[in-house]
C-alpha cells in the first residue's frame, strides 16, 4: 500500500531536480521547466494531503486552482521569452544585463 510517506518523499525529489534545474541552466526555457517541476511537486502534496480529507476535498481542489495558475503564468512566461529572444537574439539569462533601451 502507498502511503503518506512515499508521496512526501516522490515530492520532495520532484522538487529537488526543480530546484536543480531552475539555479544551475543558463537556457531560460530549463529555468521555466525546473520551476514547472517545483510547482508540480507542490500540487503533488496538495493531492496527497487533500487524500486524507474526506468530506471538503480541499487538497483536490486547491490543486486545480493551482494546475490553472501554473498553466497561466507559464504562458505569460513563455511570451516573455519569445520576446526577449526577439529582442536579444538570445535566451541565456546572463546575457540579458538591461531591460530598457
Amino acid at each position: 500500500m502507498i502511503t503518506l510517506t512515499h508521496f512526501l518523499v516522490v515530492s520532495a525529489s520532484l522538487f529537488s531536480i526543480g530546484l536543480y534545474a531552475a539555479l544551475s541552466k543558463n537556457n531560460a526555457i530549463m529555468v521555466l521547466v525546473g520551476i514547472e517541476l517545483m510547482i508540480n511537486a507542490a500540487i503533488l502534496n496538495f493531492v496527497a494531503f487533500g487524500r486524507y480529507d474526506k468530506t471538503l476535498y480541499g487538497g483536490q481542489s486547491f490543486a486545480l486552482f493551482a494546475i490553472v495558475l501554473a498553466a497561466a503564468a507559464v504562458a505569460v512566461a513563455l511570451a516573455i521569452v519569445l520576446n526577449v529572444y526577439k529582442h536579444y537574439k538570445s535566451i541565456d539569462p546572463n546575457d540579458i544585463n538591461e531591460l530598457k533601451d
